[in-house]
């Protein structure tokens, strides 16, 4: 799986992409990461990638043009000639958006299946005009309720997401927990905890070894 990031801060993904199971996946090539800067290939003198909304307002709107061109060259390949060509490169492009769809775990495994390169855009300022969307078809998707200073963390959530459902870069299929019965009580040793003079027990069903127990336990916590 390609993701190809647009944004004018890609330095903002570095730690989380540089630690753990993520920096992993990157190393086997179960993934690449590639970041593609506005600023880059904006045609004026000041590399301004924003303007003044049509229609007035408040804040600035990002222009249509820069991240037109970066998308283009994308998906045209002409920035990805480095990447593994294994197979037919097929391409989604998201915008995210507080207005859009809800990002879920079904959308993070029709993406890992259906296509070979995501193409993110990350907004910041007002937004991005909308005229971006339109021409790129890109889906607008939320990761929830709640309005964010940019697209970039967004971007990080369903980077990670849609990343597990790649073959290899979990190791282990069994490792995802959306696809077992799995529960958010979990416990480790010891099986008695004492904090304070109070004891703190491990429930004895999952110390009972019974797994159809086990399982109709975790359906339930």
């Amino acid at each position: 799986m390609n993701f190809h990031v647009i944004t004018i801060f890609p330095n903002l993904f570095d730690s989380y992409l540089n630690d753990s199971i993520m920096k992993k996946a990157l190393d086997k090539g179960s993934i690449s990461v590639q970041f593609y800067n506005p600023r880059d290939v904006t045609k004026n003198k000041h590399k301004k990638v924003d303007d003044i909304p049509y229609g007035g307002g408040p804040g600035m709107v990002m222009m249509a043009e820069p991240i037109i061109d970066l998308w283009a060259d994308i998906t045209k390949k002409t920035l990805i000639e480095k990447l593994p060509l294994t197979k037919k490169r097929k391409f989604k492009t998201i915008i995210l958006s507080p207005g859009g769809e809800k990002f879920t775990t079904e959308y993070a495994k029709a993406s890992a299946k259906e296509h070979t390169d995501i193409i993110f855009i990350c907004g910041r300022y007002e937004g991005i005009d909308a005229r971006v969307a339109e021409i790129t078809g890109a889906d607008l998707v939320s990761i929830g309720d709640y309005v964010l200073t940019g697209g970039e963390l967004a971007a990080m959530v369903m980077i990670d997401s849609i990343s597990r459902q790649v073959d290899g870069v979990l190791g282990n299929k069994q490792s995802l927990e959306e696809d077992r019965i799995s529960s958010h009580e979990m416990y480790t040793r010891p099986a008695e905890l004492k904090y304070k003079g109070k004891k703190y027990q491990v429930p004895e069903v999952l110390q009972s070894g019974n797994h159809k127990l086990i399982d109709e336990w975790r359906k339930h916590h």
